[in-house]
């Protein structure tokens, strides 16, 4: 049976990214260091409507997407990050290369498997979904 692990974060960052360029280079480095193979993108925009303005990032893998939509007006900036995957998923090294790269901090995760129901894996299991 083929896996469905969705990871979605939640939280603030330091540095809410606004180049375009810099933030599709990271993403393509981030979905290398998890294994994952590009299909299309990454896509980026930065939308300069006030009450909603940041950047949003998506990308197409060879097993579904990820997606990241930061808005910059708040202090701190929010940040809202989703991956989903028909295959194994490295929670700890994606938390860390968002820690690493924007500052993603006061987070929160959840992970669920979505294969049949929408089941919530505890965070002491995400080592096995790796």
């Amino acid at each position: 049976m083929a896996l469905h692990n969705h990871l979605m974060v939640n939280g603030h960052t330091l540095f809410p990214p606004q180049n375009m360029e810099k933030t599709i280079d990271w993403m393509k480095d981030l979905v290398e260091s998890i294994g994952m193979k590009i299909v299309q993108g990454p896509f980026a925009s930065y939308v300069e409507k006030e009450g909603n303005r940041g950047l949003t990032i998506a990308t197409i893998i060879e097993t579904s997407h990820i997606a990241m939509h930061v808005w910059d007006e708040p202090d701190p900036a929010l940040v809202q990050f989703d991956l989903y995957t028909c295959s194994t998923l490295d929670v700890e090294t994606i938390l860390k290369n968002l820690q690493d790269n924007i500052g993603l901090f006061n987070y929160k995760t959840m992970v669920v498997e979505r294969a049949n129901d929408f089941n919530i894996i505890p965070e002491d299991k995400w080592f096995e979904l790796a």
